[in-house]
């Protein structure tokens, strides 16, 4: 299962940030990444807290023949096609498309380290994970996306958009 971590939280050409995200889909199939599952989305406070405006969430399983070095490289083409500017870390952003996982590749390269490093800190990955693919099983701890949500420790705050687009 290759998985797409997808959120933004500032407003693009293509509208506020849910827009943004939906459009994103739409670019990856357009670029012959078939996505073929995704999750309902989220509204998410930022991580860290900070008073920077809420994100948009949620995750995508993607099918396509490109290696993950490549399928990266179309994510942030895609990202910098939106606006995405790269400098601060944990800055506002107009999109962030994260690559979560590939299949059971475990890989720690230069510019990219699967599974994600940090998904398995993150509600706004877990919870649309498991709405979608509860079952799904991270590569090196062995543990299913539920049983990671689990032990997630409180405080992190999401909430479904109501009438999910």
């Amino acid at each position: 299962m290759i998985l797409i971590g997808i959120g933004s939280n500032l407003p693009t050409e293509a509208g506020p940030p849910i827009a943004t995200c939906i459009r994103a889909l739409e670019r990856l199939n357009e670029r012959g990444i078939a996505v073929t599952r995704c999750s309902p989305w989220y509204e998410t406070a930022p991580v860290p807290i900070s008073d920077q405006p809420w994100f948009a969430n949620g995750v995508a399983e993607v099918e396509t023949t490109l290696a993950p070095i490549w399928l990266l490289e179309v994510l942030q083409a895609i990202e910098h096609d939106f606006g995405r500017v790269r400098g601060i870390e944990n800055a506002p952003r107009t999109l962030d498309l994260d690559l979560l996982a590939y299949n059971e590749v475990v890989l720690d390269v230069e510019r990219l380290i699967l599974p994600h490093p940090r998904l398995q800190d993150r509600a706004f990955v877990l919870q649309p994970l498991c709405d979608m693919a509860p079952d799904w099983r991270h590569p090196t701890l062995g543990l299913t996306a539920a049983e990671l949500l689990s032990r997630l420790q409180p405080g992190q705050v999401l909430r479904r958009f109501h009438g999910n687009p």
